[in-house]
């Protein structure tokens, strides 16, 4: 039977919404501003479009768990992002979630291959 791409797309998406969080919350463990942290991003297999990225960035501040700033560099205005206190602790509370579903799922998933 073959797949629905569509439906591939709409699932791969939804699983996709979650890590990204949580890989821009710990990418921004160190100072970066938006163009170095989607390379950063990018080159660990997980590229973003900047529709996607900015979005995220505004709501995660708005949240209080990045904090911003803008600064001139390289003759140009780039505005720097990094975790708020309260986004580390956050942080941390997902990866402590992240690592019980992984261990979960992957025992969910060698039971069953």
């Amino acid at each position: 039977m073959p797949i629905d791409d569509d439906l591939y797309e709409s699932l791969r998406m939804e699983l996709r919404r979650g890590s990204l969080v949580l890989a821009v919350l710990a990418r921004l463990r160190e100072e970066r501003y938006g163009y170095t942290l989607r390379q950063a991003l990018a080159g660990d297999g997980l590229e973003m479009e900047e529709s996607t990225l900015y979005p995220l960035l505004r709501r995660l501040e708005t949240q209080g768990l990045l904090a911003s700033e803008w600064r001139e560099e390289d003759r140009r205005r780039k505005r720097f992002y990094r975790l708020s206190p309260e986004g580390e602790a956050m942080l941390a509370r997902l990866l402590d979630e992240w690592r019980g579903i992984s261990a979960s799922l992957s025992a969910i998933i060698d039971k069953t291959s």
